[in-house]
């Protein structure tokens, strides 16, 4: 117990750990820079023993293939600088950093930096000291915010050891990779970073050694100077954004070629190799390079040579993921574009310190790049520790930060991440989050409801088969009130019918919030009143309820960084043809069209239920374009979609419905008919089915799918059977003639009926599920469509049930006789069969039904992918037309 407590990541282990961090982070960054030296070395003076043009071509394809294996075969993480990785990971991004990465990075990088790739080794080195950090901090049990802090602290280490910059990396940390000032993250940081740095310079470690190259050289400024560091800083600042476009480019080059990461990286490593050898000798030692532009007099073809060169070298190899930075080949393009502005200085001004220029140049574009202007300054300080440059530092890499910021705006590591799949969040405090985040963001839309019109005994059942305590009531998806367990206690001896509808009993007008309110505010309601939950409403429209519950889920997500990366979504759809009634109804009926066969059919169900329920009709239709073009943008003729809805109108003038139409150009027809529902506060969709699906992975077909699962209304699919067809087609030319009527003739004459699909013998498979009431609730309105409909009812029992439970069965026939005007035959059939479906199919081929109706289960769709599709099954099974309705209802809140 003691040790365990001792364990336990109190300010001393945690001290402990930045010590050792620090030391190893430094060791690390040592032999980095003499492995790649060496390396470099002996390429170098192979160049000299074999033709230039084929040892150094020769050398960068073997030593980068070798490099490319090692990071794909052994650790993947290790690609590119590294910094990137490590932000996402502190970021609270599942990412693997371990010593393996570490390990796999150090030797990678050395090989790849040895084959005379334009890379620098200053990102390595982030990278393996916060992988050596995460594996140091995996042998004692801390938690995962310590975690995090150990890793910054060996990643302010190695950037600390590989420049000799303490400060530096500590700023690095708080200005790029944590954001986070607390005070142990400060302090490890520090102990860390300033262990990393001494420990490298002690072993010779450094990035460069400037304090003595530059022993010779002056560093003074005057203030006539000052134009010309702003206009370095302009200059930094567009070619550092131009920079991080070529790199996002490279990559998405690279990929496009479709080839390994170890031939790509080979392929950088032959570039460079090629271009090297053309070049100059001074060019075959990158670090040679740094020095050479900073102190060298007036050579501003040099400089420029070296911009150009290194430039397109850089992007060659940062674009192959070769493991190396992007700190060094920003050092030398700031350097030489600075050698080349104070050449100019000095035309003009007539003496200038070409020293302090390549200086200025080199933070200026680090800060441009990186975006990280303070810890440029402090970096290049450190290096010089020259006072004297601390002024000319800040005003170029401020301006240049400036500039680029305002081209390319934002981190170019998140863009690396981007390009991955991986998407940064910046973290919320505990006390922003009740008031950034709203009910809509929280809410649960899936709500399991209770009708109106339901029975005390049916809402005594639906508590008994659910967790919940408590039920929204809604009368055609209006809240018109909401019942708990409580309100059933208090009527027990109140001595009412089981009969007696629900809204007798509920709570009228209950408490509710809208979509915008935010979870400060739903709070507050809830404490106030001292309930549980509160329903989401937009106008009367229950759209979704929020608990407790929901609210500290949001809020452990939100501080763990849980909150999952939205996928892409398809560019929204454009409406390009529209007509509007007036808006009379209660409510409104959506029905897509798209095939001129069924259409007609469709569409005198949905007037059927129109009428019944006094709602409008939304009519649309979706014409798809290629996703590599954008909707609101795409020329298109829609001559043959308005024929196909001017049926509609026909019908809706024959019927004294109003009716509204559209067209809209969508990448995705599912996402187009959702944006549909949420726009035109749609009450019920009615929409076609095929009744089976061939497609992988789905239940009911593409588009049905998201619609069941994702439509905040009413659900209705149709399969229209074989017998229904041939009628259907026949009545495509009565159709026509009479919309030819309705648009030529003047005569208030009264028009001729069009003829419908017979729909008579009506079979209802009843078990207690909430979408059957809801299908229920539909029949009277449907059967308006045949001449003499019968209605049976069923429900199949397995045949070792000698004596069965007919309590649904009545409830369904009462529901349905509580409407006046209904006039039809209603009968209880039970039926004996191992399956629902083989019972339904038997009974169907059997007795000669015309439709079938069916409520979709209670259980999820996977759960009907694995046990068997029903409503796929019967739908197969028979030729009739079936019905399958999915109430707003569906679905068990989790």
């Amino acid at each position: 117990m003691y040790f365990r407590s001792w364990l336990q990541p109190r300010r001393g282990l945690a001290i402990a750990e930045a010590c050792v961090i620090g030391i190893v982070a430094a060791l690390s960054a040592v032999f980095l820079k003499v492995g790649s030296g060496w390396l470099g070395t002996w390429r170098v003076h192979s160049s000299h023993v074999l033709p230039v043009w084929l040892a150094l071509p020769l050398v960068g394809v073997s030593f980068g293939f070798l490099a490319g294996f090692l990071v794909e075969r052994f650790a993947p993480e290790a690609a590119g600088s590294g910094i990137p990785q490590v932000k996402a990971t502190l970021a609270n991004v599942p990412m693997k950093l371990s010593w393996r990465v570490a390990f796999v990075k150090l030797v990678s990088a050395i090989i790849a930096l040895g084959s005379g790739m334009t890379l620098g080794r200053q990102g390595p080195t982030v990278q393996v000291g916060a992988g050596l950090a995460a594996g140091m901090s995996r042998l004692v049990p801390t938690s995962p915010d310590h975690r995090r802090q150990m890793i910054a602290a060996g990643a302010g280490a190695g950037l600390a050891a590989a420049f000799n910059a303490p400060i530096a990396g500590v700023l690095f940390i708080i200005e790029e990779l944590l954001q986070d000032l607390s005070g142990i993250t400060l302090g490890t940081a520090i102990i860390a970073s300033f262990i990393g740095g001494v420990v490298s310079r002690l072993l010779g470690g450094g990035s460069l050694d400037l304090n003595a190259a530059l022993m010779n050289y002056s560093s003074n400024f005057s203030f006539p100077e000052i134009p010309f560091f702003l206009i370095l800083g302009i200059l930094a600042g567009l070619l550092g954004a131009l920079f991080n476009r070529g790199i996002i480019f490279s990559i998405k080059f690279y990929r496009s070629l479709h080839i390994s990461l170890p031939l790509r990286v080979a392929l950088a490593g032959l570039i460079s190799g090629i271009v090297v050898s053309i070049l100059p000798e001074s060019f075959r030692d990158n670090t040679g390079l740094r020095e050479y532009v900073i102190t060298s007099e007036l050579n501003p073809t040099f400089a420029a040579i070296a911009l150009v060169s290194q430039f397109i070298l850089t992007l060659v190899a940062a674009g192959s993921s070769a493991p190396g930075g992007l700190f060094a080949p920003s050092l030398i393009l700031g350097s030489a574009l600075g050698h080349l502005v104070g050449v100019g200085a000095y035309q003009v001004l007539g003496e200038a310190s070409l020293s302090t220029y390549a200086l200025a140049g080199m933070g200026g574009f680090f800060s441009a790049v990186s975006k990280v202007p303070i810890t440029a300054i402090v970096i290049v300080f450190e290096m010089t520790t020259n006072f004297n440059l601390v002024l000319p530092l800040m005003i170029v890499a401020v301006t240049a930060y400036l500039v680029a910021e305002k081209v390319v705006p934002g981190s170019l590591y998140e863009k690396l991440l981007l390009l991955n799949g991986i998407t940064l969040t910046k973290q919320v405090s505990v006390e922003s989050i009740l008031t950034k985040l709203t009910a809509k963001d929280v809410m649960q839309q899936r709500v399991e409801t209770l009708d109106a019109d339901m029975s005390l005994e049916e809402a005594k059942q639906a508590f008994s088969n659910s967790h919940h305590r408590g039920f929204p009531v809604v009368e055609d998806s209006k809240l018109v009130g909401i019942v708990t367990q409580s309100d059933l206690t208090k009527i027990h001896n109140r001595q009412l019918e089981n009969d007696t509808p629900l809204r007798q009993i509920m709570t009228a007008n209950p408490m509710t919030v809208t979509p915008t309110h935010n979870l400060s505010h739903v709070l507050y309601l809830l404490d106030r009143y001292q309930i549980s939950r509160l329903p989401v409403v937009a106008g009367r429209k229950l759209i979704g309820i929020i608990t407790r519950g929901d609210i500290i889920r949001a809020e452990a997500d939100q501080l763990n960084g849980a909150t999952a990366n939205p996928a892409p979504q398809p560019e929204p759809s454009y409406v390009v043809y529209q007509t509007r009634s007036p808006s009379i109804g209660r409510g409104r009926l959506l029905v897509p069209v798209s095939n001129p066969e069924t259409a007609t059919a469709l569409l005198q169900m949905a007037a059927a239920i129109a009428r019944d329920r006094h709602y409008e009709i939304e009519c649309v239709q979706v014409m798809l374009v290629s996703r590599h073009t954008s909707p609101s943008e795409t020329p298109v003729k829609t001559a043959k979609s308005r024929r196909l809805l001017r049926q509609a109108e026909v019908l809706a003038k024959k019927w004294h419905i109003p009716l509204h139409t559209q067209i809209r150009i969508a990448h995705d027809p599912a996402q187009a008919i959702l944006e549909t529902i949420n726009e035109q506060h749609i009450d019920l969709i009615l929409m076609g089915w095929k009744g089976s699906t061939s497609t992988p992975g789905r239940i009911f077909g593409n588009v049905v799918d998201t619609i069941i699962r994702q439509a905040s209304c009413d659900v209705v699919l149709v399969k229209l059977g074989n017998s229904q067809e041939s009628i259907v087609n026949s009545q495509q030319s009565t159709v026509n003639s009479q919309q030819s009527i309705v648009n030529n003739s003047s005569s208030s004459s009264p028009q001729s009926p069009i003829p419908s699909p017979q729909f008579n013998r009506w079979l209802v498979p009843m078990a207690g599920g909430p979408n059957a009431r809801v299908a229920i609730k539909l029949l009277p309105a449907l059967i308006t469509l045949g001449n003499d409909p019968h209605i049976h009812l069923t429900r199949v029992f397995k045949p070792l049930e000698f004596k069965p439970d007919m309590t649904v069965l009545e409830q369904a026939i009462r529901q349905l006789m509580r409407r006046r005007q209904l006039s039809s035959t209603v009968i209880a059939v039970p039926v004996q069969a191992d399956s629902v479906a083989e019972g339904v199919i038997n009974l169907v081929k059997t007795q000669g039904y015309d439709v079938v109706v069916l409520g979709a289960s209670r259980e999820g769709l996977l759960q009907q992918a694995i046990q068997g599709n029903i409503p796929e099954a019967i739908a197969s099974g028979v030729d009739i037309t079936v019905i399958l309705v999915r109430g707003a209802i569906l679905g068990d809140r989790p």
